[in-house]
């Protein structure tokens, strides 16, 4: 595929012997860990794998071992197949911070309409509103981003398009009519974050809602409405503080799936996001940008796991004792 036409059995060994398919498996495997761990072995004797004449200024020897040395550097993620001669990084660089814009607004959308709907369907139990709330989680469920987003695509970007202002597709940045210039286009961000956010909406809402409920009937809120606090003051500063550890908790996974959710929904929209490039490697055979994406979300998904755990010991003062 890299070859194309040109493809002789010289040329064949050489992308071999580069990329190391001429190796076994577990070879390559452990070569490939090598490259993306920041602290890695590299052999004196041979280029093989290496990659550090590729990063001229960006490693640090620390101390040897055997033939080779260990040394200090950024990971490596490969080249693109697709793309010769430009790195994975380089790529997914490019792409990933439109695909966390889109995670940050949908989820921005979700937290914000989540609690407050959540918050009146609690204070409403067993009202028209709390019933609404219930068939609108579950729908929210139910459905499948790449439906949603084809819905939602076709309603708001085609039918009512001369309402809305709204397009079927677009991503951040466009192109201007006369090629000439980028510029950001905020309206192309609706559709795709609103699709996005349906799922974690739901969730959030309902987990509000149950937690809030379920906090309502502690001893707590009853002492402190005993001492003639206001009811919007027992929620506030009582209640709702202590309801919103499950939330956070759903939050935090919603955020890092949604770099994964992201791939249909940047898709049909035609969005440049990490998701829309993973979909063009498949299809394209593309394997090193789709590994590179992989480890990117996986981390993201660590680091955001991280953030939230340190973050209940702020807002829940039970869990520092």
């Amino acid at each position: 595929m890299m070859l194309d036409q040109r493809e002789d059995s010289e040329q064949l060994e050489n992308i071999k012997r580069k990329y190391g398919f001429d190796k076994s498996v577990g070879a390559q495997y452990v070569h490939y860990l090598n490259d993306i761990s920041p602290i890695s072995w590299h052999s004196n004797n041979t280029a093989d794998f290496s990659h550090l004449k590729r990063f001229p200024n960006g490693y640090q020897k620390l101390f040897s071992i055997g033939a080779g040395q260990l040394v200090l550097k950024q990971p490596y993620l490969r080249e693109s197949f697709r793309y010769q001669g430009k790195s994975v990084s380089a790529l997914i660089g490019e792409t990933f911070p439109n695909t966390a814009i889109l995670a940050i607004a949908a989820m921005t959308i979700a937290l914000i309409l989540g609690i407050s709907l959540g918050i009146v369907a609690a204070l409403n139990k067993g009202g028209i509103f709390d019933r609404l709330s219930t068939v609108f989680g579950t729908l929210g469920m139910s459905l499948p981003s790449f439906f949603s987003a084809i819905l939602m695509a076709w309603v708001f970007g085609y039918i009512l398009s001369d309402y809305t202002g709204l397009n079927m597709t677009g991503s951040l940045y466009e192109v201007d009519d006369f090629g000439e210039g980028v510029y950001i286009k905020w309206s192309n961000l609706i559709l795709p974050a609103l699709t996005l956010g349906i799922r974690p909406l739901a969730v959030i809402i309902q987990l509000t809602r149950s937690s809030l409920l379920e906090e309502m009937g502690q001893d707590y809120i009853r002492t402190a409405r005993a001492k003639g606090l206001k009811g919007s003051a027992v929620i506030a500063k009582h209640a709702l503080r202590n309801a919103m550890n499950p939330v956070i908790t759903a939050a935090s996974g919603w955020f890092a799936s949604m770099l994964a959710g992201a791939v249909f929904v940047e898709y049909i929209f035609g969005w440049n996001g990490l998701g829309k490039q993973i979909v063009e490697s498949l299809n394209q055979l593309d394997l090193p940008v789709v590994m590179g994406a992989v480890l990117l979300i996986a981390l993201t998904f660590v680091l955001v796991t991280i953030i939230v755990d340190l973050l209940y010991a702020w807002i829940d003062p039970r869990i520092r004792n």
